[in-house]
């Protein structure tokens, strides 16, 4: 199953800005990719060797953003009870999926929501 180019791009777009967020780190848990600020997931990057469906999973607390968010085509509340904490998975690879500067924003919110206040703040001195 070939993943396509544009949904990859969008992919590492979100993963490089993941990444580039202060005290972040990529971990595989479960064989798949994880964003991690301290001990905290802030966002499921899952895998992207074809073997699944290109998408990315964040924790929107903002009602207009989670709700934008679950609109997006084959959007869904996370699986494993997360969805009630306000977890969504976004897939990349359909249709009208969001830009990958509307997904980097939720990574933001995402991470802005479980980092420790300190490492958010550094967010808004740049």
């Amino acid at each position: 199953m070939a993943v396509p180019p544009n949904a990859l791009k969008k992919w590492e777009k979100v993963r490089d800005h993941a990444l580039g967020l202060p005290g972040a780190a990529e971990e595989h848990p479960w064989g798949e990719s994880v964003a991690k600020v301290g001990k905290k997931v802030f966002v499921f990057l899952g895998v992207h060797d074809g073997s699944h469906p290109l998408g990315v999973t964040v924790k929107l607390m903002d009602e207009t953003a989670h709700a934008h968010a679950l609109a997006c085509p084959g959007a869904e509340p996370a699986g494993y009870g997360l969805g009630r904490a306000g977890w969504v998975r976004i897939p990349l690879e359909a249709k009208g999926a969001p830009r990958a500067d509307l997904l980097c924003d939720w990574v933001e919110e995402s991470y802005r929501t479980v980092a420790p206040k300190r490492l958010a703040a550094q967010l808004d001195t740049h």
